[in-house]
């Protein structure tokens, strides 16, 4: 890497991430730039909640009542600009508390505002051009939300109209890194290879720490979690870039923690559709080059769609979630047979009642791997001390307030050693559902707002045809015949898990590039398919990811609706990957491990 480099750290994974991240890329990462990401779909969810009971809600108030209340005065004389998706469902009202923060401080600090991913203000025009994501499906009669994933030309257009700080709705994580750069290196729109470069870098930094040694496979190996480095990318003109974190501080940069947030969250990698850029990560290369700097390069781009893909959300019912604490010889059986009990009498009294039955209901005996399902260990199914988690929706609240009542009755009626009725008697809540389509880019009136006067914003289209070659097989060395030893996959690979609305993915890294064989050919989508059966409906697909000598598994259908309309303990596929790591894969004998 050589000429002008920006330097841009990651500061927030998610909306309620630490307070630690912002003070300490600021006081010691001599960053250029910080990116803070708050949306996650079920972010979107409990957001377009808080906006229906305030209309001056619906943004992350703590990016504004604690980051900026406290950072504000050093990011005026650091000259640090801020890019934040923190505006939710209400980047405007979220822009006006951070220009009031501005204004009692003395500052001379522009709030630049990206408006018109929020389709909700003209819906009624919109909504018949909205084009499902999954066919079978229809657009709900009522929205809740409805906001497009936008891309960074628009923060790249409000940069260079001379924001420091710029606020977005719904955006792409990635984009919040794109952005700057598009801005600082004059990259052109048309320039794919440098655009999926810099959403790399994005995709990489932008879930905190995760790519600085939070939940790597490795969990040993990573120091001071108390005081874990966040991520800064070191990004040069040509796209490559180096991942590192401020120096003491915790945590650890590697090839196996960058490698895992790479995996995060992908369907294809070959096919990597975002706003700007249709990405090819399936060549992108990592490097360690010293303690703690990893480079990172390789990406390969092709032209976007003409779509904008929208995350919409709507009221589905209700849902509520019960928990007891269990004790005892035969903990998880007493668990189930309670948790039996009392659907059993509740749907009785559902029928006196003319209420019907549960929509969904969830048993889950939590110290008892209840979500291994076949594959729990005979040790955790023998476990004294349980909690059994029932949770339950129903199409009237009327219903669950009923189901609230009669938990409390387990500890005098059922299993002996029941307590820690913790949370006390559940409260029913609204459910609400994600409804995943596409509109075209056209649709949408984009503006920037820097003054408190929005004015158009014209981003020119550019799509074209975004399908490429998928990834072809490795060429790799076949295992030599001879007699086999069996092995956990955890031995031979790192491996990371992540959601996409119901659907869950699962990258895995061999450790070793002549460990690929091995792992290829015992996790094949049946193989795998049939692992998760207990958890899944739909199919699996595998995809190559030869550059890093790895795997991305996609299973469809995997999270019971996913996010707030889950009833599962993870509703995000969080832990699948630590479950296929039991995975039992034949090797050579002759392998030391």
């Amino acid at each position: 890497m050589s000429g002008k480099t920006v330097r841009i750290g990651g500061a927030s994974a998610f909306w309620g991430d630490s307070m630690v991240a912002a003070p300490q890329l600021l006081h010691l990462g001599e960053v250029d730039y910080l990116i803070f990401d708050y949306l996650a779909e079920i972010t979107m969810s409990i957001m377009a909640r808080m906006r229906a009971k305030d209309p001056s809600q619906g943004y992350a108030t703590d990016f504004v009542a604690v980051t900026m209340k406290r950072l504000l005065p050093e990011i005026a004389q650091r000259k640090v600009k801020i890019v934040a998706n923190a505006g939710g469902v209400n980047p405007a009202s979220c822009a006006v508390a951070i220009r009031e923060l501005i204004a009692q401080a003395n500052l001379d600090l522009k709030v630049g505002v990206v408006l018109g991913d929020d389709l909700i203000p003209e819906i009624d025009r919109l909504k018949p051009q909205l084009q499902p994501m999954n066919a079978n499906e229809t657009a709900p009669e009522r929205f809740m939300s409805a906001n497009a994933y936008l891309g960074a030309a628009p923060i790249a257009a409000a940069l260079k109209a001379g924001a420091d700080i710029v606020i977005t709705g719904r955006c792409v994580d990635s984009a919040l890194c794109l952005g700057p750069l598009i801005h600082e290196f004059g990259w052109d729109m048309r320039d794919f290879d440098r655009l999926a470069a810099g959403s790399l870098a994005g995709h990489i930094i932008e879930c905190g720490a995760q790519a600085s040694g939070g939940l790597f496979t490795d969990w040993r190996d990573v120091p001071d979690w108390d005081n874990i480095g966040y991520p800064i990318a070191e990004i040069s003109e040509d796209g490559s870039f180096i991942v590192t974190k401020p120096k003491n501080t915790g945590g650890l940069v590697s090839f196996g923690t960058v490698a895992e947030q790479l995996v995060y969250e992908i369907g294809d990698p070959a096919c990597y559709r975002l706003p700007d850029v249709t990405c090819d990560f399936t060549a992108v290369k990592i490097e360690e080059i010293g303690e703690h700097r990893v480079r990172v390069a390789g990406a390969k781009g092709r032209p976007p769609s003409d779509r904008y893909k929208v995350s919409a959300t709507y009221l589905d019912g209700y849902r509520a979630v019960a928990h007891l604490t269990i004790g005892g010889i035969e903990a998880r059986g007493k668990a189930e047979r309670t948790a039996e009990a009392i659907l059993k009498r509740t749907r009785r009294l559902f029928t006196m009642l003319n209420l019907g039955d549960y929509r969904a209901t969830s048993i889950e005996v939590l110290g008892a791997e209840s979500m291994y399902g076949p594959h729990a260990t005979e040790g955790a199914c023998a476990s004294r001390e349980v909690v059994l988690k029932l949770s339950v929706s129903h199409a009237e609240k009327a219903a669950l307030d009923i189901f609230a009542r009669e938990i409390a009755p387990a500890g005098t009626s059922f299993s002996p050693g029941t307590t820690g009725f913790f949370g006390g008697r559940p409260t029913p809540q609204p459910i609400v559902r994600l409804f995943s389509c596409f509109i075209d880019k056209t649709a949408l009136k984009l503006a920037l707002d820097l003054d408190g006067k929005p004015q158009p914003l014209d981003i020119p289209l550019i799509a074209g045809d975004t399908t490429g070659a998928p990834a072809g097989k490795p060429d790799l060395t076949p295992l030599a015949d001879g007699p086999r030893q069996t092995v956990p996959l955890i031995r031979l690979a790192y491996a990371r898990s992540g959601d996409k609305g119901d659907d869950s993915n699962i990258g895995v890294i061999a450790r070793k590039p002549e460990y690929l064989p091995a792992i290829r050919a015992a996790l094949t989508e049946e193989a795998v398919r049939n692992y998760f059966a207990h958890l899944i409906e739909g199919p699996v697909e595998r995809f190559e990811w030869p550059g890093i000598h790895g795997l991305n598994f996609l299973l469809h259908q995997a999270l019971c609706g996913g996010g707030i309309a889950s009833l599962r303990n993870d509703p995000q596929g969080k832990a699948y990957a630590q479950m296929l790591l039991d995975f039992p894969v034949p090797v050579p004998v002759s392998w030391s491990l």
